[in-house]
């Protein structure tokens, strides 16, 4: 059936933003695009509908289609690259060709550039100037960390075009400064939006969905749920007449859900395993150092990442080779011989060996079979043996998470049972 171009436009507001990635690279593969994920959820947060995603390359005519296509059927259209000072970045232009507008230059773009590339460019070349040229009319997205600013433009009634460039660092600097906001207080429904993300760990997608299908049935707040490696977030967006009536419809889901699985939330919207345990070490003024085998220093990295982590994280050891589980961590060449390296009874003297070494409240160790190769029948590919070492506590245990996994999702999942476990352990001996 064909559609034409009068019912698209009446049946505008149930298709609410589109997506549109531009960049001949996208197409070929060679950058993955990580963009259209992040808005997606970004769109998601705001509650607003989102209902497709299209990548065009570099080429004039179809960009110009594409974007038209947009405007008949989608109140907003966010668009990613193109806004750079090369040939090949075109989108602006052609932004502006699509609606028969022309192109003005703006000082404060202009004067930015300068600024910006001064100590590499005394002069701007006329491919730089052509960054400051925007649609007559829009409005500019500044641009922190790169030269290409956005636009936020309304060409036609019921129609706004918001740009951002394809470097993911600008794209959330812009959207999460500029662009949602403009979004919040320009959303046709005249609602205010409020979303709230929980975290949880230890507990499959389908398992956490059972427990809730009275919840996920709900309209206002709506729930949805999302699994990745190791990690389920369910996400609770509502809508109101305000912020505070748009949050007290969140409250009783949010603590419904969290009474419902108990320790298995870790975090809320932007919160993270690692800086979990590092709130709870930190609080207690404890620390904690690893012995990593498998992960080849995963753990420590991952903790690594949180600014002052020095505080409660002192080091750790990566004992790959059996020599360095023995001559580093005590651990005895027999128990290796009998045991094997993968095994409780190793991964418990690292623990102890390590937190000796660092003189640390607490220890972590691992040692498992990552894979491809290595497995038995007996010691399978995915295979991973754990201790946490505390003050008053000695846990020890072993993960199977099957071969069909890859290397990297068995050291990751790794990590972060290694974290969940610690992070627990501190809190049932609080």
């Amino acid at each position: 059936m064909k559609i034409s171009e009068e019912n698209i436009t009446d049946n505008k507001n149930n298709y609410g933003a589109e997506i549109l990635c531009i960049g001949s690279e996208l197409l070929l593969g060679n950058i993955v695009n990580t963009n259209a994920r992040w808005l997606a959820d970004q769109l998601a947060i705001l509650g607003i509908s989102h209902f497709r995603q299209t990548v065009i390359g570099d080429n004039t005519i179809r960009l110009e289609e594409a974007i038209i296509e947009a405007s008949n059927r989608a109140e907003f259209l966010i668009t990613t690259g193109g806004l750079g000072p090369t040939p090949d970045d075109i989108t602006t232009q052609v932004i502006a060709k699509s609606f028969n507008t022309p192109l003005e230059q703006r000082s404060e773009i202009l004067l930015d550039l300068k600024a910006k590339l001064k100590n590499k460019y005394p002069k701007l070349s006329e491919s730089q100037k052509k960054q400051s040229f925007v649609p007559k009319g829009s409005i500019v997205i500044n641009n922190k960390y790169g030269t290409a600013p956005g636009i936020i433009w309304s060409p036609k009634d019921g129609f706004t075009i918001l740009t951002f460039p394809g470097v993911p660092s600008e794209l959330k600097e812009m959207w999460l400064n500029e662009g949602s906001k403009w979004l919040i207080n320009n959303n046709s429904s005249k609602k205010t939006i409020s979303s709230k993300v929980l975290h949880f760990t230890g507990i499959s997608e389908s398992t956490l969905a059972d427990k809730i299908p009275h919840l996920l049935r709900k309209n206002n707040p709506t729930i949805a749920t999302y699994a990745s490696t190791g990690e389920v977030k369910v996400r609770i967006t509502a809508k109101g007449e305000d912020l505070d009536q748009a949050n007290r419809f969140i409250a009783p889901v949010e603590k419904e859900l969290i009474q419902l699985n108990g320790l298995k939330c870790f975090g809320v919207d932007n919160d993270t395993l690692e800086e979990s345990v590092f709130k709870l070490l930190l609080q207690r003024e404890e620390t904690v150092a690893v012995a990593e085998s498998c992960t080849g220093g995963g753990i420590g990295s991952t903790l690594t990442k949180i600014p002052g982590s020095s505080k409660i994280f002192y080091g750790g050891v990566i004992a790959y080779s059996n020599l360095i589980k023995q001559e580093i961590l005590d651990v005895p060449e027999e128990v290796i011989n009998t045991y094997g390296a993968v095994s409780k009874e190793v991964v418990e003297l690292m623990a102890k060996g390590v937190q000796k070494k660092f003189k640390v409240n607490w220890a972590i160790s691992v040692s498992g079979i990552a894979g491809p190769t290595g497995g038995t029948k007996i010691k399978p590919v995915g295979l991973v043996n754990f201790c946490i070492k505390g003050p008053k506590t000695l846990l020890t245990w072993e993960e199977k998470f099957g071969s069909n996994k890859t290397r990297e999702d068995i050291q990751k999942l790794s990590v972060i049972n290694a974290l969940d476990r610690l992070r627990l352990s501190i809190l049932m001996k609080s």
